[in-house]
């Protein structure tokens, strides 16, 4: 029984194309014999393979391949001598074409990978090449002699979504001494929407004990209240112990000061 084997029937077997009592004739043959039982398993696992679902190769990568395919072709010659198990033989065959296609397409997965990690990095260097031109086109903006040109400078912090300490500590030095009225408040905007930074909070507790335009000074106070600055008390403090502070500015330490002590 087992001399005679049912390999041509296996491709019938598998698409479900053979009769009731055929199939149950195979299945019965298959648990009997050995040589057939490996030869279905072999079957089942190709089938498998062209199963799965892989990415599609680039046009460059299938023309490579195909390419490889019709060497491999000339090589072997035109006449191929067919062994006695022609479908175990073919199924061998086509097998190794599998492997073959499996590896190709991880080679192509891996090349893919390699290549978007490549990609990521040149973003990544062309994103902090741009952020160093901007921030110094910001830097030399707020260094200009035109006040116009400082401020322009002082709004080129939009531009940064994290900015360094080296920006942080430039729109600093504009609101401590900055000779323009006009600068001086528009550092002191740009800076409170950093004002969990301590170089930040220290600009603004320094600056109220040196500045003297009263719309600044009172940004300044309501900006430390807001943030719960006890370290700002006693400039205010000593604000309001000067006689040159405007009355308005003492009523206004008046009223916060309580909330900060």
């Amino acid at each position: 029984m087992e001399k005679n084997h049912v390999f041509d029937q296996i491709p019938d077997y598998l698409d479900g194309n053979l009769s009731k009592s055929d199939r149950a004739a195979f299945e019965k043959h298959v648990e009997q014999c050995t040589d057939c039982q490996k030869e279905l398993e072999e079957m089942k696992t190709f089938f498998n393979v062209f199963e799965e679902e892989v990415p599609t190769p680039s046009n460059r990568l299938k023309t490579k391949f195909e390419a490889a395919l019709e060497q491999e072709k000339n090589n072997q010659g035109k006449v191929v001598q067919m062994e006695s198990k022609p479908s175990a033989n073919w199924t061998s065959n086509v097998l190794k074409i599998a492997a073959s296609i499996a590896l190709l397409v991880a080679a192509f997965q891996m090349g893919s990978l390699f290549q978007q990690r490549k990609a990521n990095e040149d973003i990544a260097q062309l994103q902090d090449e741009t952020n160093q031109m901007k921030q110094t086109a910001m830097l030399s903006l707020m260094e200009n002699q035109s006040a116009s040109k400082r401020i322009q400078g002082v709004n080129y912090i939009e531009e940064f979504e994290q900015p360094d300490a080296a920006i942080i500590q430039a729109l600093a030095n504009r609101l401590l001494y900055d000779e323009n009225d006009n600068v001086r408040m528009t550092a002191f905007e740009a800076l409170a929407k950093f004002t969990s930074s301590e170089t930040v909070k220290n600009t603004y507790i320094e600056a109220l004990e040196q500045e003297k335009n009263p719309s600044i000074q009172v940004a300044i106070i309501q900006a430390l209240v807001q943030i719960q600055e006890k370290k700002a008390a006693e400039p205010m403090k000593k604000l309001l112990e000067k006689e040159d502070t405007q009355p308005f500015i003492k009523d206004q330490i008046r009223a916060v000061l309580p909330s900060i002590t």
